[in-house]
């Protein structure tokens, strides 16, 4: 790749970023497939289409560009990452615990890995204890993020843990009050409750 070519790809990569974070998903998508058609070797292209594609909930298309990532770069731990997370989303818990620990062995102890790898984990192994273990150390990491504290919320409040529950969903409100995730979760976990209360005075 020469200078010039080089300058193309980066500022292709960083207008295809901005517009993905403003939700511009398939604007990004042809600013990246212009750089595939110059460097067709390009893996990062074929991660971000990925990720876009994952957004605009097209998952048979961001697994190709993802597969191809791959292909491309064995050990991108982004491409392995995304691809679990995408087949976390069609609760091939297998094949997305393959993925992550791939993606968890590329790159170590990153939070967002170790969330889907440890909600994946829990999901496959039916409420492992391995999977909450994953989730806490993920939250050790990153201990104000909130899809971590949710998920981690999740599985206390299905292994009857009601009060970690709790207050895992309530400091996910009192960082992002307008979460509609964590309140959802609190309200099933009063509706669990309750539905217990009301068992054990039977």
């Amino acid at each position: 790749m020469d200078m010039n070519s080089d300058e193309f790809v980066t500022d292709l990569l960083t207008q295809a970023e901005d517009l993905k974070l403003s939700g511009e998903y398939q604007q990004a998508i042809e600013l990246l497939q212009k750089i595939i058609l110059e460097e067709p070797a390009c893996f990062e292209a074929y991660e971000e289409i990925g990720d876009n594609y994952l957004s605009l909930r097209q998952l048979d298309r961001a697994q190709k560009a993802l597969e191809q990532a791959i292909k491309i770069h064995p050990k991108s731990a982004n491409a392995h990452y995304l691809l679990g997370f995408l087949y976390s989303q069609q609760q091939k818990w297998l094949a997305s615990v393959e993925m992550l620990q791939k993606a968890d062995d590329l790159s170590p102890n990153h939070p967002e890995i170790l969330r889907c790898l440890g909600w994946s984990v829990y999901n496959q192994n039916r409420r492992s204890q391995q999977g909450v273990a994953l989730l806490e150390r993920s939250q050790n990491l990153s201990p104000e993020d909130p899809n971590i504290l949710c998920d981690l919320g999740v599985c206390y409040m299905n292994s009857s843990q009601w009060q970690q529950a709790r207050n895992l969903f309530e400091k996910v409100i009192a960082l992002s009050p307008d979460s509609e995730q964590a309140h959802e979760c609190r309200r099933f976990l009063h509706v669990l409750r309750q539905r217990q209360r009301g068992t054990s005075e039977q």
